[in-house]
């Protein structure tokens, strides 16, 4: 990495000659260039192109966010709507995590920048009119587009605001006079706001210093925590917004499952570096795939050889990976728009399945046969999760590692010494997509087409379990598939990785050859 980022003015930062009313720019201590002369400045100034894109069009989702946009004003009309993108985190001194927008912000507007934030005003005669608040193209006149360590020079070239508006389909303005222009807004109309909290700390202090303002004016306005509720209201409806993808989303979806598929194949490809290194190579094979053709993975690749696939979340990814040994893959491909596939694959690392493993494996797959053939439009979301625990505890119990009859130990859930998890969550933005939404429109709710779901039951056998025999001790499977539920039943979006442990086998062979 170049060491001497954002160094011209470090030392003397006015020597930037910000525009009035902006903060100058500071770099970081120990810059190797303690000033900038009147002539450099002059110099960088002057001699560049004119590179506005003036023929983009709208990007595909955009029709789609301006229905949930429309959906979003309805739910709340006459109130004020903040929705922020979300702020750089530091990961070490001056270097950043890279950045991913808040789910709610890019699901309502299609963007993806840093420090964004997307507001509803309310609208008189009823309605909202939305703006999107962004970082404009890094100023050449003061300065910043070399000198700041955000500056296109530096981080690459952001969009103008007129690109902005023409790519997402709603009017755009500098976010750096959003806090400004909401607190003029906030004393000009006492409309309530609302916003989504824990994305953007100064935005939200801001905010709450102009209601506070307001405040001192109005004795009705809002204790502390009737805004809070008021704005964890907001969280949930963005939330259960959700829930029912539109074709489009299924589509993005359906990508996910076909790069996350190939990125299987890559790693079974490339098992026997993985035999000579360790999980880390699997890790960093399937993160090749999702960065080729996607953003990133869409959460940490769980890639668990031999008794670390007990381990639910198993994210050192940093054990040896042995021949005679299972390996739980779980991985998904997150598109460059953000939507994730979540599939999980158990594989024998030298292409064939033991007895024992098999014998294991195959309870797994029976069970999520079940929980898949339950899911469908009309059912209830529980459904497919009963299904395949029932299938499971019917195998503890014939193995001999429950002494109980089904029923009592599904009543009681002694099942779950094993099975550990739920058996799958609803599938998008995020991983565990709609997370806020109440318990009633998810797990208490019934199914309905555009949904999309993990379906992924498993049994884990912990190496330290003296409650089964020993030959079971340090066996993990887990087997996981996206399932859009379509109108007449549902459909395996993740359908291009085989299940069957036949069919694993075959499959495992034809790459190896």
């Amino acid at each position: 990495m170049t060491q001497d980022r954002t160094p011209a003015a470090a030392e003397n930062p006015e020597s930037a000659v910000p525009d009035e009313g902006e903060k100058p720019i500071k770099g970081r201590k120990n810059g190797l260039y303690p000033e900038v002369s009147d002539e450099l400045a002059a110099l960088m100034r002057s001699g560049w192109a004119d590179t506005e894109l003036r023929d983009l069009q709208p990007r595909e989702q955009s029709p789609y966010a301006a229905e949930r946009r429309a959906r979003l004003s309805a739910r709340f009309p006459g109130e004020r709507l903040v929705v922020p993108a979300g702020n750089l985190k530091t990961r070490s001194n001056d270097d950043d995590y890279s950045f991913r927008p808040s789910s709610e912000y890019v699901h309502l507007t299609g963007d993806q920048t840093q420090d964004a934030v997307l507001v509803l005003e309310p609208r008189t005669g009823g309605g909202h009119d939305a703006t999107a608040y962004l970082l404009p193209r890094s100023d050449r006149e003061n300065g910043e587009f070399w000198l700041d360590g955000q500056g296109e020079l530096w981080v690459g070239r952001r969009n103008s605001l007129a690109e902005a508006e023409r790519l997402l389909g709603l009017p755009c303005r500098d976010v750096r006079k959003a806090a400004e222009e909401i607190a003029a807004a906030v004393a000009a109309n006492p409309a309530p706001t609302r916003i989504v909290r824990r994305h953007d700390a100064g935005l939200e202090a801001a905010l709450a210093a102009a209601e506070a303002d307001r405040a001192e004016q109005r004795t009705d306005a809002d204790t502390p925590t009737a805004a809070e509720e008021r704005d964890e209201e907001l969280r949930v409806f963005l939330s259960e917004l959700r829930l029912v993808k539109d074709d489009w989303e299924v589509g993005q979806l359906q990508a996910a499952c076909d790069s996350t598929v190939r990125g299987f194949t890559d790693v079974v490809r490339e098992l026997s570096q993985a035999v000579a290194t360790s999980e880390r190579w699997i890790e960093g094979t399937f993160w090749r795939r999702a960065r080729v053709e996607g953003n990133d993975v869409g959460y940490g690749s769980i890639c668990a050889s031999g008794p670390h696939a007990t381990t639910l979340h198993w994210v050192r990814n940093d054990g040896p990976v042995r021949p005679g040994d299972l390996l739980l893959l779980d991985a998904g491909v997150e598109t460059h728009t953000l939507y994730t596939a979540d599939v999980t694959r158990t594989l024998p690392v030298d292409g064939t399945f033991t007895p024992l493993q098999r014998r294991i494996y195959d309870a797994v797959y029976d069970a999520q046969e079940a929980g898949i053939a339950a899911v469908r439009p009309g059912a209830r979301y529980r459904d497919f999760h009963e299904a395949a625990q029932r299938v499971l505890a019917e195998r503890l119990v014939e193995w001999g590692l429950l002494d109980q009859d089904v029923d009592k130990v599904l009543e009681l859930g002694l099942q779950r010494r094993w099975t550990l998890h739920g058996t799958g969550h609803m599938l998008g933005l995020d991983v565990h997509d709609c997370a806020h939404a109440r318990t009633e429109t998810y797990v208490d709710a019934v199914l309905e087409p555009g949904m999309v779901l993990t379906v992924e039951p498993g049994l884990y056998f912990q190496a330290d379990d003296l409650t089964v025999p020993e030959e079971y001790r340090g066996i993990g499977v887990r087997i996981e598939d996206d399932i859009l539920v379509t109108a007449d039943g549902s459909r395996n979006l993740s359908a291009g990785l085989p299940r069957r442990s036949a069919e694993v086998e075959e499959w495992m062979r034809g790459l190896a050859g």
